[in-house]
């Protein structure tokens, strides 16, 4: 993992940690080159993560300060840090409802440009906010590079074993929307009813190298799911 990435997560897990709110002030940027021990450079670019996955904002002659979501309850569709940090103060659960390794389909070879020889796993989960329904997901994981996934680790956070396991590194992701109806099968699953509106979001993720791995599709339960976006620097 590079240097500014590390210090990024650590920075991030500090807000989190000590449930810094909106506006808090954090340390001068020399008191964090001092307290993490690195150069002027990595700091700036750990900042400027944090800073573009709207973690935190900076003000020239002020200083650095934590900006995050005030509305309890909300997923992010831009950055997408998972329904653990979005949703810190909920029971995020998860019911696994397969997950086998299969030969990919073309649109999931397309997507995870791989080989129809190369097996990919394909996982299928509920997930739960306060035991209620938020929706189903279902995702394709190119086992080249994420070469071992059981039911237990399904049922916690996927990423987090392939960052702390697996030492990956997560880039950046693509993402596409899509508001639907619901079919039958997924209304099942969702305890809904069939041609019930849903969101469903697309999502292609990639290594930091550029090398996508992760293909997913979710749909949410319309009745248990809002979300937020984050815009950085308006230029009006």
């Amino acid at each position: 993992m590079l240097k500014y990435v590390e210090i990024a997560e650590k920075i991030e897990q500090y807000i989190i940690d000590k449930d810094l709110k909106q506006g808090t002030k954090l340390p001068k940027f020399n008191d964090l080159i001092k307290q993490y021990g690195v150069s002027k450079s990595t700091i700036v670019n750990a900042l400027n993560i944090l800073e573009k996955s709207g973690i935190i904002y900076q003000i020239q002659g002020s200083g650095i300060f934590v900006r995050r979501n005030q509305r309890i309850g909300y997923v992010n569709l831009i950055e997408n840090q998972g329904f653990t940090t979005d949703l810190d103060e909920f029971v995020i659960t998860s019911k696994v409802l397969l997950l086998e390794k299969i030969i990919p389909s073309e649109e999931v070879r397309s997507n995870l440009e791989c080989s129809k020889d190369e097996l990919v796993y394909h996982v299928k989960r509920l997930r739960y906010i306060n035991e209620q329904i938020l929706c189903v997901e279902e995702s394709y994981y190119n086992s080249t590079i994420v070469p071992y996934l059981n039911e237990e680790i399904a049922k916690e956070s996927i990423f987090n074993y392939l960052k702390a396991a697996l030492r990956l590194s997560v880039g950046f992701s693509d993402k596409y929307l899509h508001v639907i109806k619901l079919s039958e099968q997924d209304s099942q699953i969702l305890e809904l009813k069939k041609e019930d509106p849903a969101l469903l979001t697309e999502e292609l993720f990639y290594l930091s190298s550029g090398t996508p791995f992760d293909f997913s599709r979710t749909i949410y339960h319309y009745e248990h799911s809002q979300f937020f976006a984050q815009s950085n620097s308006l230029n009006i």
